[in-house]
């Protein structure tokens, strides 16, 4: 492998962006040496929906959540994710 080059400094993280648009990285980076990294603190992007329920259902809802000491939101998703995990 040739000599690699060295990353310039970055005044901003725009900066950074833009730079890395037009350069190829194996030019300045050893990829051969790099390990996988965890980010286990890393918390998944999110997007807020809007999502009618009849009031009958969403009564059963947080009552089966409070059940759990759990917020009746943080439930829906858990269901929802085994489901989709179930019928995958």
């Amino acid at each position: 492998m040739s000599k690699l080059k060295k990353i310039p400094e970055f005044s901003s993280e725009a900066e950074e962006r833009i730079f890395w648009e037009s350069h190829d990285s194996s030019e300045y980076v050893n990829w051969g040496k790099a390990q996988p990294a965890l980010f286990p603190g890393l918390k998944p992007s999110t997007k807020t929906i809007s999502l009618r329920l009849p009031e009958g259902l969403l009564d059963r809802i947080k009552i089966e959540a409070n059940k759990r000491d759990m917020p009746y939101q943080s439930l829906i998703k858990v269901w929802l994710s085994e489901d989709v995990e179930n019928h995958r």
